[in-house]
């Protein structure tokens, strides 16, 4: 579900951006895609190249590091990298007034740490998305803390689904599975791309048509998991013959040290790794 999808985006007040790279960035074309009054948004990213700054100016999206400059913002999104959250978490706490929402999309930064360096009772909704967001097919796990109003939740909803899709959780300790999973997933597909195409050089293919034949095989099966009321076990079984080729293949992913065990031990490191950046 993108932006454009859940009717123009009416936040009632300033969006602060802190960070535009690639998820920022990200969000931020999705919040205009949406109907967001570029008036409303600002951008603050002291490492922002000159061209990708002049291209937000041309779109009326302020470039605003002062504070002071912004009235009564109604969330202010945190968008850098979970190294930087030391020197931006200050930042964000300058933009804070009143009434504000900030939303987080650092990985492994707790909403606790994130509470400790914002005035107090501020409102905080942590959230992870993931890189399919660039085209507004991501899926974020969203969790609100106790002191986010009903107001809030949807605002930072509206904003999160500029992105994609949106699930939110009760328990925040499941951002961490929700990293492995989803998070950190896309590139286990592009992985497996990667290995398929490899695997077809190896049986003999040109490398040029292997690649061409895995992305292509990883784009269908995913376009017809997504148009399918199917289940994926559904999908698989429906193309695989017994005794076929395809069980052939599905002999050696599903044994016990097959891919399914491999992806448990991927989400578990994973989601352990998002645990240890919380410090």
């Amino acid at each position: 579900m993108t932006a454009s999808s859940v009717g123009p985006l009416q936040p009632g007040g300033p969006i602060v951006l802190i960070g535009a790279g690639k998820m920022g960035g990200a969000l931020l074309d999705g919040w205009l895609a949406g109907g967001l009054d570029p008036a409303l948004a600002a951008v603050v990213d002291p490492g922002l190249p000159p061209e990708a700054a002049a291209a937000l100016k041309s779109r009326g999206v302020a470039l605003v590091p002062d504070p002071a400059a912004i009235a009564a913002p109604a969330a202010v999104v945190l968008a850098v990298k979970p190294q930087m959250v030391a020197d931006a978490l200050p930042v964000a706490a300058a933009f804070m007034q009143p009434g504000a929402v900030l939303v987080s999309v650092l990985a492994g930064v707790t909403s606790a740490k994130l509470a400790a360096g914002l005035p107090a009772g501020a409102a905080v909704v942590r959230a992870m998305p993931n890189t399919p967001a660039a085209i507004g097919r991501g899926i974020t796990g969203a969790f609100a803390t106790a002191g986010v109003s009903a107001a809030q939740t949807a605002l930072a909803d509206a904003l999160l689904k500029a992105g994609g899709q949106v699930e939110w959780l009760d328990d925040e300790g499941l951002i961490d599975a929700v990293t492995g999973v989803s998070g950190s997933g896309p590139a286990y597909v592009f992985l497996l791309a990667e290995a398929l195409a490899e695997a077809g050089v190896k049986a003999g293919l040109p490398a040029e048509l292997a690649a061409r034949l895995a992305r292509a095989t990883v784009e269908g099966a995913g376009e017809l998991l997504r148009r399918s009321p199917e289940t994926p076990e559904t999908l698989r079984r429906n193309v695989t013959s017994p005794n076929g080729t395809t069980a052939a293949a599905l002999s050696v992913l599903m044994a016990d040290d097959g891919l399914g065990a491999l992806m448990a031990r991927a989400v578990a490191a994973a989601a352990h790794r998002s645990r240890e950046l919380a410090g």
